[in-house]
């Protein structure tokens, strides 16, 4: 499935020469990724077919004479595509030309020399352990040398992925977003600007019954049992007092094993859960909070009347979503480089014989569409296991993007679509480009 990788803004300076350049602000996530010229990514696309040949997706072509603004807005949608659709190949993503080209840029960007660094690793149970490493080491790297240090089995590395994550008031914790495998730790907390956040080891699935292809080892064992601890005692998973009393029993023999076996009968145990939000159901302007997993999206809404409310969207009645910003960018030169203003992720549901769309504003948006798209893609693994013959067609996602600029003041809208494996079906502009399935 596609990155969220998206190019809201780009400003035009000044050459050694004399002349102009472009340079393109290309953000992962929600949060500025590096800034870069088309003659860079030109390169890297020359490079990158050396090695893959005529699989790439298609490259915006040079333009030989000065651009004028519809074509440069159509070079930076085309940039855009190109990122997007480039990391949909899984050997392009392992390979040591990606890699190094954005190892490069991430560093370039923020000023960044690769030297030895420390780095803090926050663990599920709050404890931090410190690892020695260079500041060009990607996400990967760096958790290949975390379970070396931890004793966690190579092959189980995939059930965990690194996160940003954010100490809140009165000791609240706040997953801010999952690192890539080609990102630097050291320059995403760097590049995040996000107060008192440190890079973090959790699990990195939303099927509660994954669990228990972890238990053959301790290390396992012990990281997803801390998890649980540490997701009961901030309220993101919730026990009956029966269950809690039970886990509390279990907890003081140590017994790990039926710890996690009572755990998985919890409600909203392994879900990411999300800070309060807004949506506009069931009617606009509701306080929300959000627990994902388990192919569901959990809802706790708040009333105009302060009644509250849980409503519960399965996976499965999710044709489609989109994630869209339609806030105002300003002094792009400067500090704010993180486009957390004003997303929203709405998702088409079905409800009552028909299809309706949902909307939820979030900061988080981002984070939300990683985890729909890591259910959907467990989902079809199970699938593909239980029935071995059956063909898996993943989509091409679409997308929609209208970009408004006015001099200083950059108005980007831009959208992420994901969606199960059926037909997309692109509307023209009369339908606000929006992304359909059949």
């Amino acid at each position: 499935m596609k990155m969220h990788f998206c190019i809201p803004v780009s400003q035009q300076r000044p050459d050694a020469l004399g002349g102009r350049y472009v340079l393109y602000s290309v953000y992962l996530d929600g949060f500025l990724f590096c800034k870069v010229r088309y003659s860079q990514l030109h390169r890297w696309n020359e490079q990158l077919k050396r090695v893959f040949g005529n699989c790439l997706p298609p490259f915006p072509p040079k333009y030989y004479l000065a651009m004028t603004t519809s074509m440069a807005d159509e070079r930076r949608d085309q940039l855009e595509q190109y990122l997007q659709n480039v990391t949909m190949d899984p050997n392009m993503l392992r390979s040591d030309v990606f890699i190094d080209f954005l190892k490069l840029v991430q560093l370039d960007t923020f000023s960044m020399a690769t030297k030895k660094a420390s780095l803090d690793i926050l663990l599920p149970d709050g404890r931090s352990i410190k690892i020695e490493i260079l500041t060009s080491d990607t996400a990967e790297r760096v958790l290949e040398v975390v379970s070396h240090n931890i004793g966690l089995c190579q092959e189980l590395l995939e059930y965990f992925s690194l996160f940003l994550i954010q100490f809140c008031k009165e000791g609240r914790l706040s997953v801010v977003k999952k690192l890539a495998d080609f990102e630097l730790p050291c320059v995403s907390l760097r590049s995040s600007e996000v107060e008192n956040c440190k890079v973090g080891l959790r699990k990195w699935y939303l099927d509660p019954s994954l669990d228990a292809r972890l238990m053959d080892c301790r290390t396992a064992v012990d990281l997803i049992y801390m998890q649980a601890i540490q997701d009961i005692e901030k309220e993101w998973a919730k026990p009956t007092e029966v269950q809690r009393q039970k886990l509390e029993d279990l907890q003081k023999e140590d017994n790990q094993t039926k710890f996690l076996e009572l755990a998985r009968e919890v409600q909203h145990y392994g879900y990411m859960r999300l800070e309060p939000c807004t949506c506009d159901h069931p009617e606009p302007g509701c306080q929300a909070l959000l627990s994902v997993g388990n192919n569901e999206i959990s809802c706790c809404i708040t009333l105009p009347d302060n009644q509250t409310q849980d409503v519960i969207f399965q996976m499965d009645r999710v044709k489609c979503w989109q994630v869209t910003f339609l806030g105002t960018l300003l002094d792009t030169d400067g500090p704010q480089q993180t486009l957390n203003q004003n997303l929203e992720l709405r998702f088409q549901y079905f409800e009552d014989s028909h299809w309706r769309w949902f909307v939820i504003y979030t900061k988080q948006a981002f984070l939300l569409s990683s985890c729909l798209k890591k259910m959907i893609s467990e989902k079809m693994v199970k699938q593909a296991a239980e029935n071995p013959e059956m063909q898996i067609e993943v989509p091409e996602q679409g997308k929609s993007k209208k970009y408004h600029i006015q001099q200083n003041q950059v108005k980007p809208e831009f959208s992420f679509s994901e969606a199960p494996p059926r037909r997309l079906v692109q509307l023209d502009d009369h339908h606000r480009n929006r992304v359909f399935l059949l």
